[in-house]
């Protein structure tokens, strides 16, 4: 059924020129939920006028009426945009009058990068409180650096002393010695606050630093090894955001670790593409997998997996897909366990799920070209009416 709220975002999108219905859905979401809460109402049902300012002369009066969460689980992977939200985020990260200026403009990279280049967690750390969101602007920020490391680098050695410069400037951090980088001024300032572990921010570089000394023709024996790298880079950061908050729940943590492992596989089946066509290899692929559905040859004493069967590839990637939902699953259960000011930090959840719906629509080819357009809810109205089930818990 095209519903009122499908029509508006129709009317929106076109009028700003957005690349898709789906985004504008995404900002109307957050900025209605936002203005509800202010007003003290629920967030169902409730009728009520808005205005909406994109930046100079762009803006326009809407009426919403019974949205419901199921509008903040799908967004498409794209920099757009936000200016309003954006501002607003800057500003609210560094609103101290005694903050120096040095401090204010990293601050404000932080936010720019994880904008740039993580764009489904920027949505979702709008949705933190104040000085949580801070903290993790400055985490996500890290995040961006380290990932980012190796592919922007035009050689695998100085990607790879990139990341060991990092694991240099996480110690000098901790020893309080001043590091002229925007990020890691960003991640002193948050540590000196929050008291974050160290060996969380250790044990994610150290990972991507063992994976970039792995020689490309190097294969994975099993999905838990995967598991592993997954839950060192991206569940240690939803473990240091819950730190810098101040909750501290075994249930939380446990969902977040659940949460982490499944993001972390799904962005690594989502990436196969890239890593195929950079060095002619598929380096996230356990052997094991690969072995199970005849992708596996050896060559000179070497493992490696063909690319010549899309179809099998897709079992593959099914399979592995499978262990990513097994704990967004986990988590789920979990949620109402949770304590509340912790369900912010795990609506990291919802990207996860929207990546497992869009693999699935394609029969979990990783090659369909709709994947690298953004978010599949586009192939139909769908996504206007279909509860993940992971919203109505974290949101």
């Amino acid at each position: 059924m095209f519903s009122r709220f499908a029509l508006l975002c129709f009317a929106l999108s076109s009028l700003f020129r957005f690349d898709s219905l789906v985004p504008c859905a995404i900002l109307m979401g957050l900025v209605w939920k936002q203005e509800l809460r202010n007003r003290g109402k629920q967030a169902t049902g409730t009728p009520l006028s808005l205005s909406l300012n994109f930046g100079g002369a762009q803006s326009i009066d809407v009426s919403v009426v019974s949205l419901t969460s199921h509008f903040f689980t799908y967004e498409i992977h794209l920099p757009l945009p936000l200016p309003l939200l954006w501002r607003n985020c800057s500003r609210d990260l560094m609103n101290g009058a005694s903050a120096s200026s040095n401090l204010r403009s990293a601050f404000s990279y932080c936010v720019q990068q994880v904008r740039s280049y993580d764009y489904h967690h920027y949505l979702c750390l709008l949705e933190l409180p104040p000085p949580m969101r801070k903290a993790a602007f400055a985490l996500r920020a890290f995040n961006v650096e380290t990932a980012r490391a190796m592919d922007v680098a035009s050689d695998p050695r100085i990607g790879l002393m990139r990341l060991v410069w990092w694991q240099e400037a996480i110690d000098k951090i901790y020893a309080d010695k001043l590091i002229e980088h925007p990020a890691a001024q960003a991640l002193s300032s948050v540590i000196s606050e929050n008291k974050i572990s160290k060996g969380w921010l250790k044990r994610s570089v150290e990972a991507r630093i063992n994976d970039a000394r792995r020689e490309v023709t190097d294969i994975p024996e099993t999905i838990e090894e995967l598991e592993k790298y997954a839950e060192d880079t991206v569940s240690t950061i939803l473990y240091m955001t819950l730190q810098a908050g101040g909750i501290r729940s075994t249930v939380a943590d446990h969902a977040a670790s659940h949460i982490g492992k499944a993001s972390g596989l799904l962005l690594l089946l989502k990436s196969l593409p890239y890593h195929a066509s950079r060095n002619h290899h598929f380096s996230y692929i356990p052997a094991k997998v690969a072995s199970n559905h005849g992708l596996l040859v050896k060559e000179g004493g070497q493992s490696e997996i063909r690319m010549d069967s899309r179809e099998r590839l897709c079992d593959a990637v099914f399979d592995i897909a499978s262990v990513a939902n097994i704990h967004l699953q986990k988590a789920r259960e979990l949620a109402e366990k949770v304590p509340a000011e912790a369900r912010p930090v795990l609506l990291q959840a919802v990207p996860a799920q929207v990546l497992l719906d869009s693999l699935s629509r394609v029969q979990f080819d990783v090659f369909d070209p709709r994947l690298s357009r953004g978010v599949l809810g586009m192939l139909g109205w769908a996504p206007f009416e279909i509860d993940v089930g992971l919203s109505s818990h974290f949101l």
